[in-house]
């Protein structure tokens, strides 16, 4: 664990393996644990870095906007040491994150796999968050807990693994809530259409069929609106397929990021 030094700010970040980078960019539902069933394949063959978002953990906020978030983030990349054959992956919120970064600042880094995002939100998407943000103001993390986790993963896979459960309400509630707050106003005024006609690095886009948060037709306009992005959709998942189904997930982007044989899982179950 490090903590990097910026001029806004720190950045607390892990590391893992050695080779290509790759950054992974976490929900707003969840923080950079969501990523630990994965890591340990990736970091076969790759170096691996999984900061805590501005704002979340030992991360310090960078404003209340994606734009600012995606700043700190590109600031980082020369502390870090990371050149222009990084790739960023971002779920969720790290997505409309890394979109922002590779629509600001995307000649840094190299391949964009987009995870359960979007370009932004419908008003029924937008009235969510502000209820949240309401909720979270008034009762704390502890008053949108349950909301997240229907969110995060579709009920049936809930009520069939409780310590999945119990692992993503105790990471969620840790999350300052005057930040999450702020997020989630950040990203119910978020409108991307304008300008992610601009991203030009290659793009992956992911989607869980069963996404309550990000749902598939979010992702369909999303991978419309990149010049030669591909999509996948992962039947039966939600909006962490990551940590649901780790390997379906590494199956779907292990071609794209040029994974080696070794970082491949050797088969694939859901």
């Amino acid at each position: 664990m490090a903590s990097i030094e910026l001029k806004g700010g720190v950045l607390d970040v892990v590391e893992a393996g050695s080779g290509k980078p790759l950054v992974l960019l976490h929900s707003l539902l969840a923080d950079r644990t969501v990523f630990d069933r994965v890591v340990p394949m990736l970091a076969k063959n790759r170096r691996v870095i999984l900061p805590d978002l501005p704002g979340f953990g030992g991360s310090s906020p960078a404003g209340a906007s994606i734009e600012a978030i995606a700043d700190r983030i590109a600031e980082a990349f020369g502390p870090l040491g990371l050149e222009g054959d990084t790739d960023v992956l971002g779920n969720g919120f790290g997505g409309f994150v890394a979109s922002t970064l590779s629509i600001r600042h995307g000649r840094q880094f190299d391949r964009l796999v987009l995870a359960d995002t979007g370009v932004g939100f419908s008003e029924a998407g937008r009235a969510s968050f502000h209820t949240m943000a309401e909720r979270v103001r008034e009762h704390g993390m502890e008053g949108v807990v349950d909301i997240a986790m229907k969110r995060l993963f579709p009920e049936d896979y809930l009520r069939d693994n409780p310590e999945m459960l119990a692992e993503r309400r105790a990471a969620l509630v840790k999350t300052n809530p005057a930040f999450f707050a702020e997020a989630c106003a950040a990203l119910a005024r978020l409108d991307l259409r304008g300008d992610i006609g601009r991203i030009a690095n290659p793009t992956l886009v992911v989607v869980g069929s069963l996404d309550a948060a990000t749902p598939p037709p979010m992702a369909t306009e999303l991978a419309c609106a990149i010049d030669g992005a591909e999509l996948i959709e992962l039947p039966g998942l939600g909006h962490a397929p990551m940590a649901q189904a780790p390997e379906v997930f590494l199956e779907a982007i292990a071609d794209f990021l040029g994974l080696a044989a070794a970082a491949k899982p050797s088969h694939v179950s859901a």
